[in-house]
């Protein structure tokens, strides 16, 4: 058998001369060793046992070959320092959605201070916005939609695992919670317009229905922003994550449907526009 140095380095080569990215194949092998990272480096020389070695190939030709991201092989994602199960009814969670969390959390201390709100996340997904908030900020608490069955079981896993205490609502949007009042509403709903180009890696992967918007990629929030004072309290707050080129379109909607609302539009850590938030007082 191969020592761990040469098999990582052998199929980082692997997968560079197949124009895929060598780190995964470093998290591939944490993953089937249960090493953190300076323990591989502490066990470079030593020899792979056959088993462990077996499984570290084949989950490296299913990102390789069968082109399947990394973290539906390993099964998790990190989000906000929070290991988050993931499987293919769900997306990944995306780095720059952290900073999503943060601005959300700031907000929150300032507009509420230390008092006990009611929060809304509308698309959960894996859950990771609205169990982070939830953990992050036990005075906030946390109910979540998601129209996916499938999706919703996922959530309710990471939730159990997290020691969480959000509550979801299988359904549609917003239609699961009409009759109840939330003071913040958040969401990352599809976005990418439906005739967009999409790396083979995300399109073949993730769910369609978690990746789409519509023909301009505006539709969620459309529906949302149609009916969300519906569910919201006199005074609140609206988070949203979108694409990058759309805030002056997603800015223009928010008036349409919302009065005497003060918005603020945040920049990600690229320099592009990809939050903005809505405050009624």
């Amino acid at each position: 058998m191969p020592t761990y140095k040469q098999a990582l380095k052998i199929n980082e080569r692997y997968a560079l001369d197949n124009e895929k990215e060598p780190s995964a194949v470093k998290l591939l092998m944490l993953h089937h060793t249960g090493m953190r990272s300076a323990e591989l480096m502490a066990s470079f020389e030593k020899a792979m046992d056959k088993d462990t070695y077996d499984r570290f190939l084949q989950s490296v030709n299913q990102y390789v070959v069968d082109n399947k991201p990394v973290q539906y092989i390993t099964g998790n994602e990190y989000f906000y320092g929070h290991n988050f199960c993931v499987n293919k009814d769900v997306l990944i969670p995306r780095f720059e959605t952290e900073e999503l969390i943060g601005y959300i959390l700031d907000l929150k201390q300032s507009y509420f201070k230390d008092q006990s709100i009611k929060l809304l996340d509308v698309g959960t997904g894996s859950g990771c916005l609205a169990i982070t908030l939830n953990i992050e900020d036990p005075t906030i608490r946390v109910h979540a939609t998601d129209i996916s069955k499938e999706a919703i079981a996922v959530a309710q896993k990471n939730n159990h695992d997290l020691n969480g205490s959000v509550v979801f609502h299988h359904g549609d949007l917003l239609e699961p919670v009409k009759g109840e009042t939330f003071d913040m509403l958040i969401s990352n709903p599809p976005y990418i317009p439906n005739d967009e180009f999409v790396e083979a890696l995300v399109k073949d992967n993730e769910p369609h229905i978690a990746l789409f918007g519509g023909d301009d990629g505006l539709e969620y929030y459309r529906r949302i922003l149609q009916t969300a004072e519906s569910v919201l309290n006199d005074r609140y707050i609206i988070a949203f994550e979108h694409a990058y080129d759309k805030a002056a379109q997603l800015k223009k909607m928010v008036k349409k449907y919302l009065k005497h609302i003060r918005i603020i539009q945040k920049k990600d850590m690229q320099g592009k526009d990809r939050m903005m938030f809505i405050l009624k007082k």
